[in-house]
């Protein structure tokens, strides 16, 4: 019974999660298009049909209908009851290490945004507004009860934009192509010359990292995002054709890292260089 009071919280935030988790499916699938994330309800992408409430509970309707659209029998992605599970353990988690907190619930938001950011920028080369500067004004209004303060907040959103605008503008200079973005990337995907992709996403996208981290977690996310991008790029150099590199979704692999573990690693490397 005690064990059952004590995981209440993380299940509760486990549901709610799943719930957060549905209407990153919706934002993913519609804000690439311009499209209304409020009308109409959700529909079957195949065949357009509306999703009744009973088929819509998050992960238990795609698993009763054994992945198929109960009007046309057509498959359904496996990418939404993933995001959904993973986005409702996002939040489980975040309440089982930090309790029932404000900060539990920042980091829990910040996560599920950078998920989002992830597959949005894996699939469409786009990340939206509502994610970056969302998530930027969440944050900012976040940090007046949470452990970074608002002063750390504002700092760390404009060193993480004005970062990024220093490296895309230096890249701009020095590469034949300059950056590209959003939908300037596929009128390129046919070059033979490496294309590699920054565009005004990605700024605001550190800008809103930088509301959740701070200075230092936003310095440790470029830094991170930089390598993670570097050592997976690696085996594609030897390609004749050279992939698309979505630095968006680096970014977001460096965010998570500096959430969990930022700060064990600044400590192991200021112990390593000064010992």
């Amino acid at each position: 019974m005690l064990l059952l009071v004590s995981l209440l919280p993380a299940l509760m935030a486990f549901v709610y999660g799943a719930l957060i988790g549905s209407f990153l499916n919706v934002c993913i699938l519609r804000l690439p298009k311009n499209e209304s994330i409020v009308r109409p309800r959700s529909r079957c992408p195949k065949c357009g049909s509306l999703v009744a409430w009973y088929d819509n509970i998050p992960i238990v309707s795609w698993l009763v209908l054994r992945a198929k659209c109960r009007r046309c029998g057509q498959s359904i992605s496996w990418q939404y009851p993933l995001l959904e599970l993973g986005v409702a353990l996002i939040w489980a988690a975040s309440v089982w290490y930090l309790g029932v907190t404000f900060d539990a619930v920042s980091a829990a938001i910040f996560v599920s945004l950078l998920l989002a950011i992830l597959i949005t920028d894996a699939r469409h080369y786009i990340i939206p507004d509502e994610f970056s500067l969302g998530g930027l004004g969440i944050g900012l209004v976040l940090a007046f009860v949470t452990d970074i303060g608002i002063a750390a907040s504002v700092l760390g959103a404009g060193l993480g934009f004005g970062v990024m605008w220093a490296v895309k503008a230096a890249g701009d200079h020095a590469l034949k192509k300059g950056w590209i973005g959003g939908s300037e990337i596929t009128d390129t995907l046919g070059d033979e010359e490496p294309i590699t992709s920054m565009g005004g996403g990605d700024l605001k996208m550190m800008a809103m990292v930088g509301a959740f981290l701070g200075p230092r977690g936003v310095l440790m996310t470029i830094f991170l995002g930089a390598l993670a991008g570097t050592i997976i790029y690696l085996p594609f150099l030897f390609r004749e054709k050279k992939p698309l590199v979505p630095f968006g979704i680096y970014l977001a692999i460096g965010g998570v890292i500096t959430l969990l573990i930022g700060q064990r690693l600044a400590n192991w490397y200021a112990a390593l260089l000064f010992g």
